[in-house]
């Protein structure tokens, strides 16, 4: 059930190396109980709690947003261990041996030094270190996420043989689908993407979301917005640039083209990959030196932090929150319980 919660590389192996997400801190806010207890007094006059919680109101949706999904996620690890151990009760009473029986049969398969060369290669832009000074901690790792998947596997088989359905609703947060935009309006799935167009491990994700749309067609839609953070000192231009472009009806070719060279992101340079891909050149360049794209690249910011995104990429999968730039085991995960979500709800009409 929660497979998808699982990251690629844990912060453990990759030591000093860099999160897979263009992170913003945020400051975390206290809360206390009775809005009407008076704090101070100022000059005779009262602060209540009411009053500084309403100063501090995004701030205080954010802690509490941020405590609704820790009850959540240790609902939903309880209830993993609770269905895990009467599936093992089942199957032992069936084939009469004990559950440690069963446990002791889940068996990965051995990890070689082509699996440990291979993870090297696919993920050394993470690790910049030698292959030599990693090996041990990359194949510890290996050996972890097989032992995982075999558990995995192991209870999926059990849950299809005695009929789990989960109840269990994901947490979800309401983030408005507006912006550019692939796919149909009505597609059971939606992917809401904030990004900046700097960011590298948002770059990363790109074939990602390629390779959804690929897999599922029709079924996704995904939409774009926009999350420049401020220390990116193209990124806030490079929006502008989206959105003008998508004026002319090619938002998703500048996309492209500023995802694949995120070195050349300078005005001029806006300007220039405009020009190549046929976008009438004075209005595209009135529309980015104006920065009237400005409120629009607010409000999404704006949308973004209210929904407790605090670094790039971020989505949301029909409202559930995916941080990261993560494997696409991750996200499928995710859309196929959402297909077969909307499928139970359409059969049980």
């Amino acid at each position: 059930m929660n497979a998808f919660r699982k990251t690629l590389i844990p912060a453990a192996l990759l030591l000093s190396l860099a999160l897979p997400a263009c992170a913003q801190q945020k400051a975390d806010a206290a809360g206390s109980n009775g809005a009407g207890q008076v704090l101070a007094v100022v000059n005779g006059k009262p602060i209540t709690e009411a009053e500084v919680r309403q100063s501090a109101g995004d701030q205080f949706k954010a802690l509490d947003r941020e405590y609704q999904q820790n009850v959540h996620q240790l609902i939903e690890n309880s209830l993993d261990q609770v269905v895990q151990d009467r599936l093992l009760d089942a199957e032992a009473a069936s084939r009469k041996i004990t559950k440690d029986q069963l446990l002791a049969e889940i068996k990965p398969a051995a990890v070689t030094d082509a699996d440990v060369d291979a993870f090297y290669e696919q993920n050394k832009a993470q690790i910049p270190r030698p292959k030599e000074q990693v090996a041990a901690q990359i194949k510890a790792y290996l050996e972890q996420q097989g032992q995982q998947k075999a558990k995995t596997d192991y209870f999926k088989s059990l849950e299809s043989k005695y009929k789990v359905d989960y109840k269990l609703e994901p947490i979800r947060v309401q983030v408005a689908a507006t912006g550019p935009a692939k796919g149909p309006a009505n597609a059971p799935v939606t992917i809401v993407e904030f990004s900046d167009f700097q960011c590298p491990f948002c770059s990363r994700l790109t074939p990602t979301i390629a390779e959804v749309e690929k897999k599922y067609g029709d079924k996704v839609r995904v939409v774009f917005r926009q999350y420049p953070l401020p220390f990116h000192q193209n990124a806030q231009k490079a929006a502008e640039a989206s959105l003008c472009a998508q004026d002319q009806g090619k938002f998703w070719e500048m996309h492209d083209a500023m995802f694949a060279n995120q070195e050349q992101l300078g005005v001029d340079q806006l300007k220039a990959k405009a020009a190549s891909l046929g976008l009438n050149a004075e209005k595209f360049n009135k529309c980015i030196d104006s920065g009237e794209k400005n409120a629009t690249i607010q409000a999404d910011l704006k949308e973004g932090q209210a929904a407790g995104v605090s670094g790039t990429p971020a989505m949301f999968v029909n409202g559930r929150f995916i941080s990261g730039a993560v494997p696409i085991d991750q996200i499928t995960t995710v859309i196929d319980d959402e297909l077969r979500r909307a499928g139970s709800k359409t059969a049980s009409k």
